[in-house]
């Protein structure tokens, strides 16, 4: 399915009965699911709701087979640049000393700054969500807690003002994600992406059980949303797939990178069947009252209670491996500016600052979804649909390239460009309206 986009030059296995090595392609597959299921998995059944119960599925399938087209644009390019163990931002920069045009070989080093940029900005963006997914979660659990029982009854949403404000439960949080970001050790790393997947599979284990029974009829459910609406689906959408900057890295780490290819299609077939059997079952399973994330819609009883408190702690470690990314590109540059005696203490204090940012802004901006949809919209298409044909054109246009190949990546980038500017534009709209506390982040009591 994915091929049929477009040809590539690095082929689907090489050879695949010879070459599979079993632990290694699992370990690569594993990693590739974890760095896609994240906070933007919870909030699809709302994306939905923003789409159409028949839009949505269809959207976030096609979504999903160009994002995966567009990694493979990655993927495929570098191997033409003779370098080896690059990043995305230096197969950029590679990728612009090679082309024709004389004014971006000598500006190449921007394309790496650029694509920095967009990863600082996505990471963060991604470390600014997970406050707001565990202050919201944490929220409801405590100011819930003497009412939760053992019997797991549907929630029944009736408006509640909250004891405390959301952004006392974020500055509770914050000191702790301060303290684990301190922990460099790549072993005790290993260790927290370990328990952040256990949590996670057995918290996505016991949300599906939940949202498969006594699904109400759809019927009444709209099959097509507004367009307004639908440019927020565009955002979460293409937020949810927080791997595009890892898989270079990925397949660098594999003792048979040739093999790569097919661990991609393998682990982002998985990916895309689960983000749309998970956000239709939870549209059809919460229709109106869906919340920006399905574990506040989950009944108010202790198991569901523990799924919350799982994923949460999933989240919690999950937050120092996203947040790794922009430190390795920030703080080598800021502690080669200073003296030696200095660079454990800059090295700190920069990790501070930019846990503090992102807790800074989720308090400016505590709205779950749209913050998901902003964050989207603004560089994780940029990163996820513009710039890899881009990539690809650049690389390649000296080669001959068909003139279907060319406009394929020419309508990518354009649609990409599209989607960025639109839902960047009803992001914003939508967050400087007055917010709508029974709604957007409410923690509401149930009968």
């Amino acid at each position: 399915m994915f091929q049929a986009l477009g040809h590539f030059s690095c082929p689907l296995t090489y050879p695949l009965v010879s070459l599979l090595s079993p632990y290694r392609i699992m370990q690569t597959l594993i990693h590739l699911l974890k760095c896609n299921i994240g906070t933007g998995l919870l909030g699809l059944p709302l994306a939905m709701k923003n789409a159409g119960l028949l839009v949505g599925p269809i959207s976030l399938l096609a979504i999903g087979i160009l994002t995966v087209h567009c990694m493979l644009y990655i993927v495929c390019t570098f191997p033409r640049l003779q370098k080896t163990f690059v990043n995305y931002g230096e197969a950029m920069m590679y990728s612009l000393e090679t082309c024709p045009n004389a004014w971006l070989r000598t500006h190449s080093v921007w394309g790496r700054y650029t694509v920095s940029f967009l990863l600082i900005t996505t990471q963060l963006g991604f470390c600014s969500v997970y406050f707001m997914f565990m202050a919201d979660n944490l929220q409801q659990m405590v100011e819930e807690a003497h009412m939760t029982s053992n019997n797991c009854q549907p929630r029944k949403i009736l408006v509640l003002t909250p004891i405390l404000d959301i952004r006392f439960y974020m500055l509770t949080i914050l000191p702790f994600l301060v303290l684990l970001v301190f922990i460099q050790n790549l072993r005790m790393l290993s260790i927290f992406s370990t328990l952040a997947n256990v949590t996670t599979l057995g918290s996505m284990a016991l949300i599906f059980e939940y949202i498969i029974q006594e699904i109400p009829d759809p019927s009444s459910l709209p099959l097509m949303a507004s367009w307004k609406t639908f440019l927020l689906f565009f955002g979460t959408a293409i937020f949810t797939f927080e791997g595009v900057g890892t898989v270079l890295p990925l397949k660098n780490q594999m003792k048979h990178p040739q093999q790569f290819s097919f661990v991609l299609y393998l682990g982002m077939s998985v990916v895309i069947i689960l983000y749309i059997c998970l956000g239709t079952l939870g549209y059809m399973k919460f229709g109106s009252n869906t919340q920006a994330s399905i574990t506040l819609n989950l009944p108010n009883c202790w198991l569901y209670q523990s799924v919350k408190l799982m994923y949460s702690i999933g989240i919690f470690f999950t937050y120092a491996l996203q947040f790794q990314v922009p430190a390795e590109i920030i703080i080598p540059f800021v502690i080669s500016q200073v003296s030696e005696s200095w660079t454990l203490f800059i090295d700190l204090s920069v990790r501070t600052a930019l846990v503090c940012l992102t807790c800074v802004s989720a308090i400016l901006i505590p709205r779950l979804d749209l913050v998901i949809s902003f964050v989207g919209s603004v560089s994780s298409s940029a990163l996820a649909l513009i710039i890899p044909p881009l990539l690809e054109l650049i690389t390649f246009y000296a080669e001959d390239m068909s003139c279907v190949t060319i406009t394929k990546d020419i309508i990518i980038s354009i649609l990409g460009l599209l989607g960025c500017v639109f839902g960047t534009y009803q992001a914003l709209y939508e967050l400087i309206q007055p917010i709508n506390h029974s709604i957007t982040n409410s923690t509401g009591v149930y009968a």
